[in-house]
């Protein structure tokens, strides 16, 4: 497939650019303060893979979609913080900022979960910059990330949960309908479950039901198709347990 092709040219191309990593989660364990939600919205149309440049779909660049990072592949440069941050405008525990159009495939997926399953989520924490990060990292690798080393620093990764509280940040929300419903329609508008269940020997990380990154759907899709579910798998890239 078209997406295929152009992920072995990003990988080529890339080679010797400099290069990113790092990720995880926490939050306090509230019920999340409501907003007003919007109507329900479409699914955000999907970037071009046709018009491939190596800034959008490097798996290098801070700046790009598809960036890796993981515990060999830090944030580069440390202090990066994404020019395009927004408030999205959904129920939350923090109030979160995302890249725009990671914000925009956010509230139309809430927006999705409450018009076809009656389903209302919230954020529980987003966009982090290096020195937030280096206030929740607690000492515990398995669960969180070291500073410079946290996919909320690129301003794509959200933590998602009921806006009822329940399993908040918690493996058993893999068993809400909140969770179940994400689980399955999170990459029709974009977003790849993160650290999978079976995958901690590649990902770094335990598993983490509420943790979901934005790719993009095309790549999203991709991954769903053919059931390869960690982005360092997809990329070819090597298991990154721990940190280097």
């Amino acid at each position: 497939m078209l997406l295929l092709a152009v992920a072995v040219l990003v990988i080529g191309y890339v080679t010797g650019l400099p290069s990113s990593d790092g990720d995880a989660s926490t939050a306090a364990e509230e019920t999340p303060t409501p907003t007003t939600r919007p109507s329900p919205g479409e699914a955000p149309a999907p970037a071009s893979v046709d018009t491939f440049n190596r800034a959008a779909f490097s798996i290098d660049d801070p700046n790009s979609i598809w960036v890796v990072v993981n515990k060999l592949r830090p944030i580069n440069p440390q202090d990066f913080e994404p020019g395009d941050l927004v408030e999205v405008p959904v129920d939350f525990t923090n109030e979160p900022e995302l890249r725009q159009e990671a914000s925009d495939a956010v509230i139309a997926m809430f927006d999705a979960a409450f018009a076809e399953a009656g389903l209302e989520l919230a954020s529980n924490s987003a966009y982090r910059s290096f020195s937030s990060q280096e206030n929740v990292y607690d000492g515990d690798d398995a669960t969180t990330a070291r500073p410079g080393f946290s996919e909320h620093q690129t301003g794509l990764a959200i933590d998602i949960g009921a806006l009822s509280g329940e399993c908040s940040l918690d493996v058993c929300f893999a068993d809400t309908p909140e969770g179940a419903w994400l689980r399955d329609n999170a990459a029709r508008f974009g977003f790849v479950l993160r650290y999978p269940a079976d995958k901690t020997d590649i990902t770094g990380y335990t598993f983490e039901p509420w943790h979901f990154r934005y790719v993009g759907t095309d790549l999203a899709a991709e991954m769903r198709d053919t059931g390869v579910t960690t982005l360092e798998e997809f990329f070819g890239l090597p298991p990154a347990p721990d940190y280097g």
